[in-house]
């Protein structure tokens, strides 16, 4: 059974120390961490066009740090949602919904997305997303600038519930490391993957992975060492990782349940050489 970490926002006590649960963000120029505890209401921000909606902006492109993407945590009340999410023609986007239930249009055809459902949406694919419930809908809403190819089809859109895409386990591990992969990697229409990644207690990375491709990792459940550049940090549901190009990552699972995130990474396409 699967279960999503869900922020809530309000406000710490005037009491709580500073150097409490928020206490743990760290900004450097290889990675940052947003602790759970930094989601708090005073940091939300709201969308044109989006009614009775919130969201926790924790990534966006930075000149020298990782700029390929943006990342959300949306909180849609009941009767909220929009008919003109976005208005950016060459965003494309993956959605994955951790609370509540959305009704939710793509490409013209209606869906029900509750926890667990997984949505890729290409560029200049129409859709809305309306809450038509009585509880919050909570979804992560990872954006990019999708990277054309001549010769390249744009992917279609798809939904699907990320319970029903099985663990492939890494080599070698006895399944106690694997990964649910959304889009086939072999694929190069893509040119991002968001994947859900599981550790089992006391599955590891077990050597610096180090590589061009940015990171974004939303820790969905369980708690984890992870290495990030030369620091271990201690890490758990609900925390965020924000990784440049080439910065080294281990992880060793910390149980006594599952260790699993939410990972974005771009992919398949030439380094940039012209601004």
């Amino acid at each position: 059974m699967s279960s999503y970490y869900v922020p809530t926002g309000g406000l710490p006590g005037q009491t709580e120390l500073t150097t409490g649960e928020s206490g743990r963000a760290v900004f450097t120029e290889a990675y940052a961490v947003l602790p759970r505890g930094t989601m708090r209401d005073i940091v939300t921000s709201r969308l044109p066009y989006w009614d009775h909606t919130r969201l926790w902006v924790i990534a966006r492109p930075l000149s020298g740090f990782a700029e390929t993407f943006s990342w959300y945590v949306v909180e849609v009340a009941p009767g909220g949602g929009s008919d003109r999410p976005d208005d950016d023609p060459d965003a494309e986007a993956a959605l994955l919904a951790v609370a509540g239930t959305a009704s939710l249009s793509l490409g013209g055809v209606e869906h029900r997305v509750g926890p667990g459902g997984y949505v890729f949406v290409p560029p200049g694919t129409p859709w809305t997303l309306h809450n038509r419930g009585e509880e919050p809908a909570t979804f992560h809403w990872i954006r990019k600038a999708y990277e054309r190819v001549d010769g390249v089809e744009v992917p279609e859109p798809f939904v699907v519930q990320e319970q029903d895409v099985a663990i492939e386990p890494m080599p070698d591990t006895d399944g106690a490391w694997g990964t649910q992969r959304f889009v086939d990697p072999l694929d190069v229409r893509h040119d991002m993957h968001v994947n859900i990644v599981t550790f089992e207690p006391g599955g590891a990375i077990p050597f610096p992975e180090t590589h061009v491709m940015e990171h974004g990792l939303y820790v969905l459940e369980g708690k984890a060492v992870y290495l990030l550049n030369q620091d271990w940090v201690e890490v758990q549901a609900g925390d965020f990782m924000w990784l440049r190009a080439f910065c080294p990552q281990a992880c060793y699972a910390g149980g006594p349940g599952r260790f699993r995130y939410l990972l974005y990474k771009d992919v398949n396409r030439h380094p940039r050489l012209h601004v």
